[in-house]
């Protein structure tokens, strides 16, 4: 490692197969000791060259590995880091370098349940989840001793530390936010570890049972505010059409706007209602009504008395039998 920096440009997918290659030639070179004119000067026995063949090909099968699709390794030799690679077959000295695999894919973690206090003193149960992914290996394994124990213990108490500074009503209603604000601290905490914090979900939180009952009792009264508040603007709205409506009409349409409703509450002829209105509601109809049959009353009473004087009139002007006879006799004489 020394001054060498953990950058992506060391990374690679396979490496070198030469030491693969060099074990195999050790290992076919000790089974065909004997058979060499150059290394059969030094006579050893067969069982020393079969046991030394079986360790150059123990160790030929020591020098190579699989990564998975989703995983990357890196390679230390002697302890310090040497290289990174990806996916599928590479190559390795062995005993002399030793590698360790990431998973690479989306990691869920549980963060666990635990009691935090609100801002307003609401004690609560609260949960979340996390979603992370490594995005560099080689911080990943150096930087961090276990990664996604450490992840969980830092989420839980950002968590804590964001629900304590807030009410619970804020809670409630901006679970995202919160929830989003916890994300980026754990994010930007991490970040030297080589992770990425996709999201922070919080999963439950649990009031107690007399908060619950509080609420509950809150909520019922803030839909019975609205229920009135609601019929209340209708009434208003109705009000002003029936006025508009009043406007319009008649003091004789008016009335028998009301005798029809009347008619439509009870059809049927049988029945009798009976009710009290104030005056000032139908004084305009009894006026008029009153005003109307005066005024038949004063001309049928000025008709009668028209009659009666021009008969008076005839009688006073036609004349008696005996004033004719008197009439007669001044005339003869």
């Amino acid at each position: 490692m020394g001054d060498k920096p953990y950058s992506e440009d060391d990374y690679e997918y396979s490496g070198s197969p030469l030491p693969l290659v060099t074990f195999l030639i050790l290992t076919i070179l000790t089974l065909l000791w004997d058979y060499l004119p150059i290394l059969s000067l030094v006579h050893i026995p067969l069982p020393i060259v079969i046991f030394v063949a079986g360790i150059f090909f123990i160790l030929m099968l020591m020098t190579f590995a699989i990564n998975d699709q989703w995983e990357e390794a890196i390679i230390l030799r002697f302890g310090r880091y040497k290289r990174l690679v990806g996916p599928g077959l590479f190559f390795k000295w062995p005993l002399v370098e030793e590698f360790h695999q990431v998973d690479k894919r989306i990691q869920t973690l549980d963060v666990s349940r635990q009691e935090v206090m609100t801002k307003d003193n609401i004690s609560l149960v609260a949960d979340a989840v996390v979603f992370m992914k490594i995005e560099n290996t080689v911080k990943a394994v150096i930087n961090i001793q276990d990664i996604e124990t450490s992840v969980r213990s830092y989420a839980q108490t950002t968590m804590r530390d964001v629900i304590g500074n807030v009410e619970l009503d804020d809670l409630l209603a901006e679970r995202d936010e919160i929830a989003e604000r916890i994300k980026e601290i754990v994010d930007r905490e991490t970040a030297e570890w080589g992770v990425d914090i996709i999201s922070v979900n919080l999963q439950n939180i649990e009031l107690p049972e007399n908060m619950k009952r509080v609420m509950a009792r809150q909520a019922e009264a803030e839909r019975e505010r609205r229920a009135v508040i609601i019929k209340s603007e209708g009434e208003l709205i109705a009000a002003k059409n029936l006025e508009s409506a009043v406007q319009k009409m008649s003091t004789h349409a008016l009335y028998l706007r009301t005798l029809s409703t009347l008619e439509d509450i009870t059809p049927d002829p049988s029945n009798t209602i009976v009710f009290a209105l104030p005056l000032d509601i139908t004084r305009g109809e009894v006026i008029g009504l009153t005003g109307f049959v005066g005024a038949a009353s004063a001309k049928r009473a000025a008709t009668i008395a028209t009659a009666a004087q021009i008969a008076q009139e005839s009688v006073e002007g036609t004349p008696t039998e005996d004033e004719e006879a008197e009439t007669e006799d001044q005339e003869s004489e």
